[in-house]
């Protein structure tokens, strides 16, 4: 399918910039690029799509560059900020550009006709002079029309953040970028974010002022949740896309638990599921949401996607096992990561020694239950379990009961876990 009308039918086409773009885009091997910001060593769900419209650009027949900001990073895009970026490094911009590259490695192919590759706009900005940039790019620049950019109007209203002249020259460098791709890859458009619209129509006016050529623009929506919410938002802070900031348990179970109102359009936004298949989930789950088969097709797509299959059957495994109950047969890596979020607290392993712990006493010091009384109440009705396993009044808990040594599992009813280590 043509690159815009694939964008078109799954809801990531916002704007285009520049005039005839579906004239030049009927011609197969154009080049595009995306920029993205090492602020930090991953990169989050929040910057998948532009990823993702590099992956559709290059299944269209065209060919992606992922543009690392090693030099911009320096400076700090001033885009949907209140306030002034804290300044990163040298070496820990690098760090965060070299970490974040296995990301693309997961959606983007690096092999065959339309190759992406990566490039870090560091090697040609950190080689510019000052002069030079005045001179040679800052002339084509109007301050009138920068200062009334949103990035940039928004901070100079509030006078107490303002912007300082670091990241207002932002847009300058990503400008240049452009023009630098134009001339040594013949890139010819720019992908991103609609919060970048700005930004990229200043590097199309920088390249018919430097090159006499033309070049275009494609923005995706701010994607948001039915509710308003930003995506990739958790009570636990940030999803990621790498395994140590989100595990993968933890990542597919947040795809997972996507509410009804949203799961269809996150199967347009996020998957490479066909039209096809989405249209048959959407229907399935129209008949029969509570057997949630659109959530789980997003969950195992995404997980598969970002972590392997491998991964995906390890986390479906443990979340079988969560359901059921039969956790003894979790490997150690599998029980942090599915108990990570549980509720926790900590005993004494001499309290095992012996016939051990009551586990009345136990269950007390818990969140399952707020007093003796109330733990015997629930002993005595066959609602908690031990390690999976149900147990009754008069148990003890001994150092057997250990999983890998060192942690004990208890659950109420169905969905009430709690961890002592």
């Amino acid at each position: 399918m043509p690159f815009l009308n694939e964008l078109k039918w799954r809801g990531l086409l916002h704007q285009t910039a520049g005039d005839g773009i579906e004239a030049h885009l009927a011609t197969p091997g154009r080049v595009a690029y995306a920029g993205f910001d090492p602020t930090s060593t991953s990169l989050t769900i929040g910057n998948y799509i532009p990823i993702k419209m590099l992956a559709h650009w290059q299944r269209a027949g065209h060919r992606p560059i992922v543009l690392m900001g090693g030099g911009t990073g320096l400076i700090g895009d001033p885009s949907g900020k209140t306030a002034e970026r804290q300044l990163l490094s040298r070496e820990q911009v690098q760090a965060n550009v070299e970490a974040q590259q296995r990301v693309f490695e997961r959606v983007l192919d690096f092999s065959g006709s339309w190759a992406a590759h990566i490039v870090d706009n560091a090697d040609w900005l950190c080689r510019l002079g000052f002069v030079e940039v005045l001179r040679d790019v800052g002339k084509h620049f109007s301050v009138n029309q920068m200062i009334h950019r949103e990035s940039v109007a928004s901070r100079l209203e509030n006078r107490e953040q303002g912007i300082s002249f670091t990241e207002f020259s932002y847009m300058i460098l990503q400008a240049y970028d452009f023009v630098h791709l134009h001339r040594e890859s013949n890139c010819t458009v720019q992908l991103g974010g609609s919060d970048q619209f700005g930004n990229i129509v200043s590097g199309i006016d920088l390249i018919r002022r430097m090159c006499g050529a033309e070049s275009w623009g494609v923005t995706a929506p701010l994607v948001t949740r039915a509710d308003g919410g930003k995506i990739g938002k958790t009570e636990q802070g940030a999803v990621w896309l790498t395994a140590e900031h989100t595990s993968p348990f933890a990542f597919h179970q947040y795809w997972l638990n996507t509410t009804d109102a949203d799961v269809v359009r996150y199967l347009r936004w996020f998957t490479f599921l066909s039209r096809e298949r989405i249209e048959e989930l959407e229907a399935a789950h129209g008949a029969a949401p509570h057997e949630r088969s659109a959530q789980r097709a997003l969950a195992d797509h995404m997980t598969e996607l970002l972590h392997g299959s491998t991964e995906l059957s390890r986390v479906q495994a443990a979340a079988a096992a969560l359901f059921g109950g039969d956790v003894r047969e979790l490997d150690d890596r599998t029980l942090r990561e599915v108990f990570a979020e549980a509720p926790h607290s900590a005993g004494s392993r001499h309290e095992l020694d012996g016939e051990g712990l009551d586990l009345v006493e136990l269950l007390a010091s818990t969140t399952l239950c707020t007093s003796k009384r109330e733990a015997r109440e629930f002993l005595g009705n066959g609602s908690i379990q031990l390690n999976g396993e149900r147990v009754a009044a008069g148990r003890r808990v001994t150092a057997a009961d250990l999983l890998h040594g060192r942690l004990v599992l208890l659950r109420r009813g169905k969905k009430h876990w709690h961890a002592v280590e």
